[in-house]
């Protein structure tokens, strides 16, 4: 169970609202880590995550559930949260095209692949639901 009202989980609550990639590890099926930057949002306690089928983080995930996903530091090397999971499939997530805080938070983004929302879903078709289990990380140092 993650403490969110630790100094550490209100921090990652902060940045969980506010950044727009996080870093998703899977794990091969010859024991290597193999992290990728994917858009997500929050939801419910957990981390959504669109992608397209052939994605080979998906065999990774089927074979490994284990997943740990994190953000970029701070330029010193601080602000550090990482956050261990269970990744799975959800078929009950509505396509991304559907899901109005992802197209809200991912226009732009979704734009810049030269794509509309709808174009987005068909070709990320994939929804992956990521449940938290734990929560390692410490908090920026503060400038003199």
């Amino acid at each position: 169970m993650i403490d969110w009202d630790s100094e550490v989980g209100r921090r990652a609550l902060q940045r969980i609202e506010r950044e727009e990639v996080i870093w998703l590890t899977t794990v091969s099926s010859r024991g290597v880590p193999q992290p990728r930057p994917v858009w997500f949002v929050w939801e419910a306690g957990s981390f959504l995550i669109y992608s397209t089928p052939r994605a080979w983080k998906l065999k990774h995930i089927a074979a490994n559930p284990n997943v740990a996903l994190h953000f970029n530091t701070d330029a010193t090397g601080e602000d550090i949260q990482v956050i261990l999971g269970k990744a799975a499939l959800d078929p009950d997530a509505p396509p991304a095209d559907r899901n109005a805080a992802y197209v809200a938070k991912y226009a732009l983004g979704i734009a810049g692949l030269g794509m509309d929302a709808a174009t987005y879903a068909a070709t990320f078709t994939v929804a992956l639901r990521v449940i938290p289990t734990r929560l390692r990380g410490l908090e920026p140092i503060p400038e003199l």
